[in-house]
């Protein structure tokens, strides 16, 4: 889908798409949830990093590595295989989003090019930097046909041109956008899935939806399945309003059971102090 166009502000336009309306309502109340429970009032640095660890687990699942949670905690070697790696680029990501909040809406070019470079932790000259004409993608868990490397680049500076102008799109439906449009164009030689995750989890933190960042959208992603994941892609891709709604709405879903996955923990710790 290019987010390009004749409306002043297409993403605040897709937000009124049958649906995203509701999603975007659906959200906002299981976000408020987890904000509003009391365990958050004194422990909001335990769910934080909580929260960091089991996203970091679910999008590396969603790249191949999915492992159990527990396995994530005891390891501290992540230089092995390359499920190893993936795990690893994983975490590394998730602890560098915080760190790049600021630049995000003044460049969020260069945030994006600062993830690849976290992520792949290689000096290859292809790193950092979005893929030129004939250089390969290693995505293998994503199918879809892959733009050209001019097409890439333009969408990927509509897509930063949009995020800077800003406009009133809620949090969900920039986020939502700013992860298809990531994966669909997958502008790195290599780990797309992992940056555009944290992408999208960069735009919820950003954004004040979810400041705390205890709402990990990447938990949600993987337990709604990769199936669903790529099927609700290509809805996506196809830029049917449609399927950009049932993107977003696929998104919507992730982000509260992310809220539902930090409000059990928020639980077990109230029980664990009583």
């Amino acid at each position: 889908m290019s987010t390009t166009g004749a409306t002043a502000d297409p993403l605040a336009a897709l937000a009124a798409l049958p649906g995203v309306a509701d999603s975007v309502e659906s959200v906002r109340k299981a976000v408020d949830r987890v904000y509003g429970h009391r365990v958050m009032r004194r422990r909001s640095n335990e769910i934080t990093s909580e929260a960091a660890l089991r996203g970091a687990r679910g999008s590396a699942a969603l790249s191949g590595a999915d492992w159990a949670l527990e396995e994530v905690r005891r390891r501290s070697d992540f230089s092995g295989d390359e499920e190893a790696r993936t795990m690893g680029a994983a975490l590394r990501l998730t602890a560098e989003a915080g760190q790049l909040l600021s630049i995000w809406r003044q460049s969020p070019l260069r945030v994006l090019a600062r993830l690849h470079l976290v992520a792949a932790a290689d000096k290859d000259e292809r790193v950092g930097r979005p893929r030129q004409q004939g250089e390969p993608v290693d995505e293998p868990l994503i199918s879809l046909p892959l733009p050209g490397a001019a097409e890439a680049h333009g969408r990927l500076e509509g897509l930063s041109a949009l995020i800077i102008a800003g406009g009133s799109a809620p949090a969900l439906v920039t986020a939502a956008v700013v992860h298809g449009e990531l994966l669909a164009l997958r502008p790195f030689t290599s780990h797309n899935g992992l940056v555009a995750r944290t992408a999208e989890r960069i735009v919820l933190i950003g954004s004040g939806l979810d400041p705390k960042s205890v709402c990990p959208a990447e938990v949600g992603h993987a337990e709604l399945g990769r199936e669903a994941y790529l099927r609700a892609l290509e809805g996506y891709v196809s830029g049917t309003p449609e399927g950009v709604a049932a993107w977003i709405a696929h998104c919507g879903r992730a982000v509260g059971l992310g809220a539902r996955e930090s409000t059990a923990v928020c639980e077990a710790l109230q029980r664990g102090a009583a």
